[in-house]
């Protein structure tokens, strides 16, 4: 078997790093097999290197190789790229044309950036993966195809299975084997390597000296995180070579090719909850106050009516206290004399004259005038949320209502009511 030194020089691999060296031990031996393969690692790690070596160590070498970037292909596409589509199947379709499933049969096909799948086109990609089976877009008649799938992604496939974006079963059928690529930040001993290699290449493409960093650069560029990991790390390399007249590079002049260099590496700040949320939660509060409010409104109502009945001025006195307590707190002898200057009802002996009883009927219709003033104030306050609510969503009654919380029948039914 193939060691991992041979593959490095063939493929213009640069690093020793344990990780690296690792997944390319893990491409080198299952090469020879069917498996499905899974390469994962951030973007920009260089992924698409492994289906290669997967591919030209195989028995499939001499049949074709099919690179496919799922992210690029339009969702209204994707199915007749990857399985063909008869004639006039769709609008657009003059003439049957074979997908890769079909072109690649017998060979070897890279699904690069996989979880961009839409799911329709994840039940296909299974079906082939379980019995090689597959049917073109417009067609009734299943056709057989010999393929080997590798796939790669820079998702967290977990996350994408629990939000509903990726089928839980392909995921296990893709990643019989998978492999890891680490991150350009935790290859610090290679960093400077590659720097070189790049520098040397693009010296050579624009027949200029190569470049070369001092001490002070050399230590910024394997403590900066390299969020682009290879892919941007060329990019620094080419930037410099053409722009730079000096070819010795300083630290000052290095730390403007890396955005944020400065930057300390904090956690990332996790960002606050959406606008309607916090509209949620106002809409909450403001309910929550009003119906406290009614509640103070109906117990003192209640007092109110028990001490124009009542002759016992220490039970009149202590109901007093009790509301006092009830609406202002209950801080002790503080809040107590805070509150004596608002006391609602004095002593009965203290009263000039004794309020006149009033009659049975007419303590009912006290209180109906009462509860309806009460009403009507909600009333004016559900009347108005509903028009803002109504004007934030631009007449939108099914958005209002989600906004307001209630469903759009219960809103249709209360504009209808108040004429709104």
């Amino acid at each position: 078997m193939e060691n991992v030194q041979p593959i490095k020089q063939r493929f213009g691999i640069i690093g020793n790093d344990l990780k690296l060296n690792r997944a390319l031990e893990k491409a080198i031996q299952v090469a020879p097999t069917d498996i499905s393969v899974l390469v994962t690692g951030e973007s920009g790690v260089g992924k698409e290197v492994v289906p290669k070596i997967i591919h030209s160590l195989s028995h499939r070498k001499h049949a074709k190789y099919i690179a496919v970037n799922c992210g690029a292909i339009p969702e209204g596409t994707i199915d007749s790229e990857l399985f063909g589509h008869e004639k006039g199947s769709f609008t657009g379709a003059t003439q049957t044309r074979s997908g890769y499933f079909e072109v690649a049969d017998g060979g070897t096909i890279f699904l690069d950036e996989v979880g961009e799948l839409p799911l329709t086109t994840q039940v296909r990609l299974l079906r082939i993966l379980e019995n090689g089976e597959f049917l073109k877009v417009g067609s009734s008649q299943v056709q057989k195809t010999n393929v080997r799938i590798v796939a790669a992604t820079n998702m967290n496939m977990i996350e994408a299975i629990k939000k509903g974006k990726f089928r839980e079963d392909l995921y296990y059928r893709l990643s019989t084997v998978e492999i890891h690529i680490p991150p350009l930040r935790e290859r610090k001993d290679d960093i400077h390597l590659l720097f070189r290699k790049f520098a040397s290449d693009f010296g050579q493409k624009y027949k200029m000296p190569t470049i070369r960093l001092d001490d002070d650069a050399v230590q910024l560029l394997e403590k900066y995180r390299w969020p682009g990991n290879i892919r941007q790390l060329r990019n620094v390399a080419e930037q410099v070579s053409v722009l730079e007249k000096s070819r010795t590079i300083s630290l000052s002049t290095l730390n403007g090719y890396l955005p944020h260099a400065n930057d300390s590496n904090l956690p990332a700040v996790i960002e606050r909850e959406s606008k309607k949320g916090d509209f949620s939660n106002e809409r909450e509060i403001l309910y929550k106050v009003l119906f406290d409010m009614k509640a103070d409104l109906n117990d003192l109502k209640k007092l109110t009516l028990e001490m124009l009945n009542s002759d016992d001025s220490e039970k009149v006195q202590e109901e007093n206290e009790n509301l006092i307590r009830k609406i202002y707190g209950s801080n002790g002898k503080e809040v107590e004399e805070e509150a004596t200057p608002v006391e609602l009802l004095p002593p009965h002996e203290d009263r000039v004259e004794k309020p006149k009883e009033i009659p049975q009927e007419d303590k009912y219709h006290f209180a109906e005038e009462i509860q309806e003033e009460e009403t009507l104030s909600l009333q004016e306050k559900e009347i108005e949320l509903i028009k803002k609510s109504l004007e934030r969503n631009r007449g939108k009654r099914k958005a209002a209502a989600s906004e307001l919380g209630i469903s759009e029948r219960t809103l249709y039914r209360k504009i209808k009511q108040y004429d709104l």
